[in-house]
């Protein structure tokens, strides 16, 4: 599977289940963390550990991809590491305190319905 797939995958799981805010950064050539950074919301605790436990089911069981998961247990920040594209899924006060978009935004970033165009 190729990172765009990967992505695609993502996007549209965090979609199905009613992911805010959705942004992806294209990282290629400005970082080896991986090929795209993905940022979304969710409005709770409990909807922000859903997102990331069902993502993380969804690419195990269809796709065979193992991912790593940090966060779930608080649930205000969980990232997600499924090698080419590393999810940041966070309850809407945290990130508007970190600001991770605005450390790597620059001109690759673009919202859901502009990726999904």
């Amino acid at each position: 599977m190729t990172s765009e797939e990967l992505l695609k995958v993502v996007l549209d799981s965090l979609d199905d289940d009613k992911a805010e805010e959705i942004v992806t950064i294209d990282l290629r050539g400005r970082s080896e963390m991986g090929d795209f950074m993905v940022i979304a919301s969710g409005r709770s605790t409990r909807q922000v550990a859903a997102i990331a436990e069902k993502l993380a089911d969804r690419l195990k069981q269809e796709h065979g991809l193992l991912s790593k998961i940090e966060g779930k247990e608080t649930a205000d920040w969980v990232l997600i590491d499924t090698g080419d594209v590393i999810v940041h899924v966070f309850r809407p006060e945290v990130r508007d305190f970190y600001q991770l978009e605005k450390m790597w935004m620059p001109s690759g970033a673009t919202t859901r319905s502009a990726a999904a165009g």
